[in-house]
């Protein structure tokens, strides 16, 4: 997806131009903005591929902007943390962020991490979706592959961010067996590997709180010392 549309949101001047040259040299389009406000202004003017959100901002913080696009959009969000501050990385991922980048990072992380965001944001439902059909049901749940949704047993979508969606997907095809946190990040998010894997218990509360299951055996099982398994029966549609 090298002509994917990027948006950097960062008030350091040199690392925002810095960033968006390199992107930019591998056949990326690139809009960069200052703040929030900018933030915003372009937004509404624009729809992007993906977003590279910086945590420290004049006016509201990444992570205040975080949430809030995250009531509107599912475009793929990639925040710039500082270096070694794990309190950011969790509260991004809490906030709905699909990936972080600690500064300072090489651009080849950097352009790894992008192109693994916008293959899992592009994936065709094709290439998702089991041969015998588009959805998975569980407890009257239902996940609909071809329009990436989840569907409450009263029909109400919940929304869902990129990451989420995946790692819903990876236990609904791999249901009552145990997923190692290697494992999940392996099927659901296919980003480098960098050792936080509390990320993967971020995203496992989340879930859980969508499903309306805070009781760690009920949906999402924590297997102690091995991962999480996924407890209902799932029928394919």
């Amino acid at each position: 997806m090298s002509d994917a549309h990027i948006l950097i949101v960062d008030d350091d001047g040199q690392l925002r131009h810095l960033v968006a040259k390199f992107l930019r040299s591998q056949g990326y389009k690139v809009t960069g903005v200052r703040d929030g406000r900018e933030m915003n202004d372009t937004l509404r003017l624009v729809v992007f591929d993906l977003i590279i959100l910086d945590v420290m901002l004049p006016g509201p913080s990444g992570l205040d902007l975080c949430r809030e696009l995250r009531k509107t959009s599912s475009t793929p969000i990639m925040m710039l943390t500082a270096k070694g501050d794990e309190t950011d990385r969790v509260v991004g991922l809490e906030m709905g962020a699909d990936d972080y980048l600690p500064k300072p990072f090489s651009t080849r992380e950097l352009l790894a991490r992008v192109r693994a965001l916008l293959r899992r944001a592009a994936i065709s439902p094709n290439l998702v979706q089991p041969a015998s059909g588009g959805a998975y049901e569980f407890e009257r749940w239902l996940l609909d592959t071809r329009k990436r949704q989840l569907l409450n047993p009263e029909s109400v979508v919940i929304d869902l961010s990129t990451g989420e969606y995946d790692m819903l997907l990876a236990f609904v095809e791999s249901p009552q067996r145990v997923l190692t946190r290697e494992q999940l990040l392996d099927l659901s998010r296919n980003r480098v590997a960098t050792g936080f894997d509390r990320s993967i218990d971020v995203q496992i509360s989340r879930l859980r709180r969508k499903l309306d299951c805070e009781d760690e055996s009920a949906i999402i099982k924590t297997v102690r010392g091995a991962g999480y398994m996924f407890v209902p029966s799932v029928k394919r549609l």
